[in-house]
């Protein structure tokens, strides 16, 4: 049975609304098996950022997603020394899973018009779909796709409108750190274990 997953990675700083409403939506659209969420150990985009620890993103991530039989969280970066590749982990996922699961990493636009300088990206693109979940403003710049990558970007790389929500965790650090509410910006286990932990204070 062939499977087709999606891939939500990031460094779930905390994770919110925003990314659990576009997972959802996307396996939906595009009828996907289910959802796996990988919190990035050490993001290459992050590594000059303080970031929480990577076992309470985890378990946020697993909060988060504790009531939809579709979402699956992922320590499989957390798992692996070095600085997080996408490249390694979809190579590792496909030695787990064996070549007849497809996957489907979902992502901004932004970020996949900045794809040409991740690690390994001619194979990467080769190994799994893109989805480009659109944001207000950013649109796949596809001239610059094709320059990159030639015809393997028309075949792997699709956009899909996804519900707005204009959510970030940048923004819900700021707003803890300050003492402000965060109320329907992340589920309240998460909120709950953030308080618990004192986290971004």
């Amino acid at each position: 049975m062939e499977h087709r997953i999606g891939i939500m990675g990031g460094t779930f700083d905390p994770i919110h609304h925003g990314h659990l409403l576009t997972a959802e939506y996307v396996r939906d659209a595009c009828g996907l098996t289910k959802i796996l969420f990988i919190p990035a150990a050490n993001s290459p985009f992050k590594l000059e950022k303080k970031v929480a620890p990577a076992s309470d993103r985890l378990a946020m991530t697993r909060l988060a997603i504790a009531d939809n039989p579709y979402f699956e969280a992922s320590d499989i970066e957390m798992c692996r020394q070095g600085v997080s590749y996408t490249s390694d982990t979809i190579d590792e996922l496909h030695c787990l899973l064996g070549q007849q699961a497809e996957f489907f990493f979902i992502t901004g636009a932004d970020a996949i018009n900045d794809l040409p300088s991740w690690h390994e990206a001619e194979h990467l693109l080769a190994s799994c779909h893109f989805i480009a979940a659109t944001r207000q403003g950013t649109k796949l710049d596809m001239v610059h796709l094709r320059k990159a990558f030639g015809a393997l970007c028309e075949c792997h790389i699709h956009q899909l409108t996804t519900p707005e929500l204009e959510i970030s965790s940048t923004e819900i650090r700021e707003r803890i750190h300050s003492g402000r509410s965060v109320r329907y910006m992340l589920p309240a286990a998460v909120a709950d274990y953030i308080k618990k932990e004192g986290l971004y204070r």
